[in-house]
């Protein structure tokens, strides 16, 4: 295969091979698309089979919310394991997701702390309350004695007849009239025993109580043989949405295994969060403009692409953090700026060598390649160091923390894209470009360039035709 004919500098000619042409594309096709992502609203389907918006999401320091730290307490003379308190996030996680708050985070904290933020919380007192609710599910003949909602239970006098621990599923429904019901559906258990005590006492009262106090005490209109359950609520539209949803949330995942107490709360307005978004944006956009401004002073043509590729790598990372999501909280936002000067690291170290190389009298296009091949390792190794420390925060830090190594594993793998491949690639195809070959463009004098060894001159004026 015949060499392409490259630039000319001091003699050598630097011929790109042909599988290198592939570069130029990729990076172009993923700029397109993170453009895409970033600018162009659009959805995804998701496992569930419904379809997951591709947006920006905040978490509650951003957007304001609500923010719990729950203690889990022993119970029946037995601590919590570390297994119980996974059990007790995954049941709070369904109670907050099934309440309709989006992008919540649900956090175990050492061995007996449960931390649940929620974003964009309308009704605070009712989420805490859902969330902090231990959860002790029973179903109580009530016979004639007719009782109201919130009403404390004797349980001695009135005992249960099964626990929550009978309900197979609950869901909001509807009745013959179109009016919103509540239903559940009983395992076998429970059908059987709430099927005798129906058949023999229509007319009469049936509680659903939550830890002593009454959920919904409605009367039993007629046998239920099948374990089919719907409660339903005179009035216009039938049962009020919030108060169905409540009470489904409770059925489905009512009962906790460990008592909880709350320990402290904190409700972040939105205003305050919009003023740490618009701070920290302001802070971040001028940490990459001074940046950019050291790059392009001091390593000149080299830092103009630099800089370019820096543009490149945080509308990627934008794009990935949307796409994942990523929950972007102050902390996120710090280790993104922070790898924003890890990907400046990587190039000045390729700069350097590149500049040292040039000094000993190579040419342009093998200085700029032996730059690329001698810094790899130790970009390598300060990578990895730090994709190390960030996976221990991610899997062993605070909610606050996770998000801040979150963000900069993101930021640590497409920052080593960004100086490698799109840096590199972009210098390629410069330095065959005639307008590229002046020494002071890569921040080195003539003399320096022209001071080169006798045995390098000479190299430069007799070097053969060569691979890069």
């Amino acid at each position: 295969m015949r060499p392409i004919a490259g630039a000319r500098i001091g003699g050598a000619l630097y011929h790109p091979a042909p599988m290198r042409r592939a570069g130029p594309i990729l990076i172009i096709v993923i700029g397109l698309l993170a453009l895409f992502v970033d600018f162009v609203p659009f959805s995804l389907p998701s496992a569930d089979g419904t379809s997951r918006r591709i947006e920006t999401v905040l978490g509650l320091d951003l957007r304001g919310g609500l923010r719990v730290e729950y203690q889990v307490k022993p119970a029946q003379g037995r601590t919590p394991s570390l297994a119980d308190l996974n059990v007790m996030k995954q049941i709070i996680t369904s109670r907050v997701d099934k309440s309709g708050v989006a992008e919540a985070q649900v956090v175990v904290q050492g061995s007996d702390r449960i931390v649940v933020e929620m974003p964009g919380v309308q009704n605070a007192d009712q989420i805490r309350s859902l969330v902090g609710t231990t959860g002790r599910l029973d179903f109580v003949p009530l016979g004639s004695t007719q009782m109201s909602d919130g009403q404390e239970v004797d349980l001695e006098a009135f005992p249960p007849s099964f626990s929550g621990d009978q309900i197979a599923s609950a869901s909001i429904g509807a009745d013959q009239t179109g009016l919103r019901t509540v239903d559940f559906v009983l395992k076998d258990r429970g059908r059987e025993l709430f099927a005798d005590y129906t058949r023999d006492h229509v007319g009469d009262y049936f509680a659903i109580v939550l830890d002593g106090k009454v959920i919904s005490a409605p009367v039993i209109e007629g046998s239920i043989p099948n374990g089919q359950v719907q409660i339903s609520q005179r009035g216009i539209g039938g049962y009020p949405l919030a108060d169905a949803q409540n009470l489904v949330t409770i059925l489905q995942f009512g009962q906790l295994p460990f008592p909880l107490a709350e320990l402290a709360n904190t409700t972040v307005s939105p205003t305050l969060g919009e003023a740490f978004l618009r701070e920290s944006l302001v802070a971040g956009f001028i940490a990459i403009l001074m940046v950019m401004f050291f790059m392009i002073v001091h390593y000149r043509l080299p830092g103009v692409i630099a800089s370019g590729a820096l543009i490149y790598y945080a509308l990627v990372v934008y794009a990935l953090f949307r796409m994942i999501p990523v929950t972007l909280t102050l902390a996120g936002i710090a280790g993104f700026v922070l790898t924003v000067g890890m990907a400046v690291d990587a190039n000045i170290l390729i700069f350097e060598r590149a500049k040292e190389e040039l000094r000993t009298g190579k040419s342009l296009p093998a200085a700029i390649e032996a730059g690329f091949n001698r810094a790899w390792n130790s970009i390598l190794d300060s990578n990895v160091s730090s994709l190390i420390t960030a996976l221990i925060l991610f899997l062993f830090g605070s909610s606050v923390i996770r998000g801040f190594g979150l963000t900069l594993i993101v930021g640590v793998l497409v920052s080593m894209f960004s100086a490698i491949t799109v840096t590199r690639t972009v210098l390629r195809i410069v330095v065959a470009q005639p307008w590229a070959r002046k020494a002071w463009q890569y921040g080195v004098t003539e003399e320096e360039f022209l001071a080169r060894p006798a045995t390098g001159r000479a190299a430069l004026r007799g070097e053969a035709r060569s691979r890069v």
